[in-house]
């Protein structure tokens, strides 16, 4: 087993209009041998709040929760640039009602069962398609955080070589949770569904990453009040961005992140997926 240390890491639960309610959480944390330390939870109130951590000096590696790509199928379909640098570009030229009414008119052409298309990654991560524009809107979540990665010169791997020092991957926390979970929800943001079954869950969570329940073979190290933290936060925002944490660190460790030797470069890949 390595004893040396990683590179400062980076989980990022993430927002399309973060708000002082609802922020962009940001877990920072470091991995030396198979145990991952905890070091910071900082909540991101705005966007600028958002692109100032991405140009933060590096060295740091982040996971983040929003889609890099969009389906091969829907981009084919719809006529769009066929490489990614102009895909988004093009992307990020429409506003939120042109996007959703055009994927709106996708789906509706499409049978039931059939609506939505979807990246060769989105089964096995278990992830929303990155089309989708409501419940969770990760279109938007696209739409506002990969240009915001490109604008603060990042490096986005697979896509983009900016700052070497200054690493986006995509992440998905869901993936993890269900590993430990199963189909057990674990968080809420709606008040009333903020139930001690959720609370239960979260706890059960928390535990099996401190003990390294998961096929990533890592072991989470928190303090005492970083424990309850995690627990107590009912939106489950903090440990979403925990979860992306912890899938940044096993990629960290794997040849190109982990991602499989063929990945279309127009949708990318979810981190352990």
């Amino acid at each position: 087993m390595t004893t040396a240390a990683t590179p400062p890491l980076r989980g990022v639960d993430f927002t399309s209009r973060p708000t002082p309610r609802k922020p962009v959480t940001l877990a920072e944390g470091r991995l030396i041998g198979d145990v991952l330390r905890l070091e910071r939870l900082r909540a991101l109130p705005d966007e600028a709040a958002f692109a100032a951590s991405l140009r933060e000096p590096g060295p740091w590696l982040g996971g983040f929760d929003l889609p890099f790509g969009l389906p091969r199928e829907l981009v084919t379909a719809l006529g769009w640039p066929a490489t990614w640098h102009d895909l988004i570009a093009h992307y990020r030229t429409l506003d939120r009602a042109e996007i959703r009414a055009t994927f709106a008119a996708f789906c509706n052409a499409r049978p039931a069962g059939a609506k939505f298309a979807h990246r060769a990654c989105d089964r096995p991560a278990g992830s929303s398609p990155s089309m989708k524009w409501v419940n969770p809107p990760v279109a938007f979540m696209l739409h506002a955080g990969v240009p915001a990665l490109l604008d603060a010169g990042c490096t986005l791997p697979g896509f983009h070589a900016g700052d070497p020092t200054r690493t986006a991957l995509e992440a998905y926390p869901g993936l993890l949770a269900r590993e430990l979970l199963g189909a057990r929800s674990y968080k809420s943001d709606d008040r009333a569904r903020q139930t001690p079954e959720r609370l239960l869950a979260r706890r059960d969570l928390v535990d099996a990453l401190e003990q390294g329940r998961t096929r990533l073979g890592l072991r989470l190290k928190l303090t005492v009040a970083q424990h309850d933290t995690l627990v107590a936060d009912a939106s489950g925002d903090r440990l979403d961005a925990v979860l992306c944490l912890v899938q940044t660190a096993w990629a960290s460790r794997q040849p190109r992140h982990g991602w499989p030797a063929q990945v279309d470069g127009v949708e990318g890949w979810i981190l352990t997926a």
